[in-house]
């Protein structure tokens, strides 16, 4: 790694110095020379995201960009704390199994008709990736997936066998295990004789593609559904950040509520697309087979309901953690909601002096945060209060034991499942556009753009964002966001467009990493069971990078204009930070 690491930084200076920069001031290109670095490491991955993320902590100061004092202080701003703060509801989430018992609910909800099914583990997926981590959503959905169609392929070979052994049963399988049964496996009977499958060859090959589409379906519901909440995915955090730094003065434009507004009808028309185009690809348009409509459950069906039955049952009954914890998610959502909704007071004005000013959502993030840390995951006992005499050895038990029990989340929980790389490469991201703010090289890079102007804006909207979903393909997508938002809002300064016009859809395509597993970690743990190939997901992909690049263009071009008032420049766009 490190004479790798040499070897791009040394490529990276002399490329450098060969670029014509006699119309950049010094003070410019010392901060596109650490860009330019930073990019490179973090699109080859050389040495690891975060580490490279810590240049600017290095470089910046010596080179005289920035003080060390200046540059830290992005490292944990306001935007980060809101990442922390979510992030570690979600983990509380996780710790006690409250996402699992909301999937199974859903799921026993829907049905299981092929369709059906398909559409619930896509809703599932979308909405627990609205609030905890991608990677944990895929993490947990992936093995029910995997559960369900083995047991309705097991289901659908004892009805198609003619003579079956006595005694023989299906067993529930467990969903830690990744058991996959082989189709093209060989069975024999207690005399000995061996039987070929009596399923058709078509058969299996519909069992194949059914694998395939069901698989599909949860990376791409979960990349999907991090983009309906301002804390969903990375990139979110990325433009809120980089708003903040680039536009101070920007009357707190990008909230939780502005943005699940706008984000969230876009994420529903995206998932509907999505659903249609797996079922055209790999169930096809058999609305009678595929919805059941008039007929009633197959076997299959029934053996992939009692999976689910029987995973509802294993949870039990509701605990007073999960209580807690679900009563604590719900009041964040309220408060976030609440605190600035735009068309009515919210609590941060009513309740305090000057709260619009002073409070932000990561106020609400970090409270809630400190209560999972106070609140007791079992119900407080009062009976040393008033001890039963009729049992002396069961009251001396009781008064033995604490009188609050351990609270919801434990510190080193969070420890262990916080994604701190994610927080430090957020950190380097709003390092680097304060610095290109500062430095004047933002100015200078919009004063290059100004002949966009000639161009629509909605051209420069719809190619800016096919850009993006082709390079988050082979790179992080909250790189990918670090690295191109400054730019968008240098060329929007320069072309006099408003500069959500052009950094929404950047920052949403930044999730629409569909074609390669190494793309995103969702992907990577569906290619990981098995059932797909990697030109069966680049076919989908490309297909579903062109339906979220159309939703976008749709949503921006619609309700995204009276949202935010893109038909207009703003004045607060005109003074950034490097004035």
């Amino acid at each position: 790694p490190l004479l790798r690491a040499t070897n791009v930084f040394l490529i990276c200076k002399n490329s450098f110095l060969c670029l014509n920069v006699s119309s950049i001031v010094l003070q410019e290109a010392k901060c596109a020379y650490i860009i330019i670095i930073m990019a490179v490491y973090w699109c080859t991955e050389v040495i690891p995201l975060a580490v490279t993320s810590l240049m600017p902590v290095v470089f910046f100061p010596l080179l005289g960009v920035q003080s060390s004092k200046l540059v830290c202080l992005q490292y944990l701003n306001d935007t980060n704390m809101l990442f922390v703060g979510g992030l570690i509801v979600a983990i509380s989430v996780e710790q006690w199994n409250l996402h699992k018992r909301i999937a199974l609910r859903v799921l026993l909800i829907l049905g299981v008709k092929p369709a059906l099914l398909m559409l619930g583990f896509m809703i599932v997926t979308a909405f627990l990736s609205m609030w905890i981590s991608n990677t944990a959503t895929t993490a947990m959905m992936v093995p029910i997936v995997q559960a369900v169609l083995d047991q309705m392929d097991n289901t659908e070979y004892d009805v198609t066998m003619m003579e079956q052994p006595t005694g023989q049963t299906n067993t529930v399988i467990e969903l830690e295990e990744k058991n996959v049964s082989d189709p093209t496996s060989v069975h024999v009977i207690s005399n000995g004789q061996v039987l070929d499958d009596p399923r058709s060859s078509e058969e299996k090959k519909m069992r194949k593609r059914i694998c395939k589409g069901m698989t599909l379906c949860v990376c791409y519901a979960a990349s999907i559904g991090g983009t309906a909440t301002l804390t969903g995915t990375g990139p979110n955090m990325v433009l809120k950040g980089q708003m903040n730094q680039l536009y101070p003065n920007n009357n707190d434009i990008v909230n939780f509520a502005s943005w699940f507004g706008f984000a969230f009808p876009n994420m529903i028309l995206m998932l509907v697309l999505a659903w249609l185009w797996l079922q055209c690809s790999f169930m096809g348009l058999n609305f009678k087979k595929s919805w059941g409509c008039g007929t009633e459950r197959t076997a299959k069906e029934k053996a992939a309901y009692n999976v689910l039955k029987a995973e509802m049952k294993k949870l039990g009954p509701i605990s007073y953690a999960e209580f807690n914890v679900l009563l604590m998610f719900v009041l964040l959502v309220l408060l976030w909601f609440s605190r600035h909704p735009g068309f009515v007071k919210g609590w941060a004005t009513s309740l305090f002096p000057e709260g619009e000013k002073y409070i932000t959502d990561s106020a609400p993030a970090v409270f809630i945060a400190l209560l999972l840390f106070i609140l007791p995951a079992n119900k407080p006992k009062f009976i040393g209060w008033n001890p039963s005499m009729s049992d002396p050895e069961q009251t001396e038990e009781d008064i033995k034991k604490p009188f609050l029990s351990a609270p919801l989340l434990d510190w080193n929980v969070v420890q262990r499942k916080m994604p701190w790389s994610i927080v430090l490469l957020l950190g380097g991201g709003f390092a680097l556009a304060d610095a290109s703010a500062n430095s004047g090289l933002s100015a200078w890079l919009g004063h290059q753009m100004t002949p966009l102007g000639s161009i629509p804006p909605w051209a420069i909207a719809t190619v800016l964002s096919l850009i993006i979903a082709v390079f988050t393909e082979c790179t992080s997508n909250v790189a990918t966001a670090t690295l191109f938002l400054p730019v968008f809002s240098s060329m929007a300064a320069s072309v006099k467009i408003h500069p959500l016009y052009v950094m929404l859809p950047g920052t949403l395509s930044a999730s629409f990493a569909f074609m390669l597993p190494v793309a995103t970690p969702p992907n990577a743990i569906v290619f990981s069971y098995g059932h797909i190939r990697v030109l069966d997901m680049v076919r989908s992909g490309i297909v579903m990078n062109i339906i979220g690049v159309f939703c976008v263009t749709l949503a921006i071009n619609t309700w995204g204009r009276p949202m935010f008032e893109l038909d207009t420049f703003p004045t607060w766009a005109n003074s950034t930070t490097n004035q």
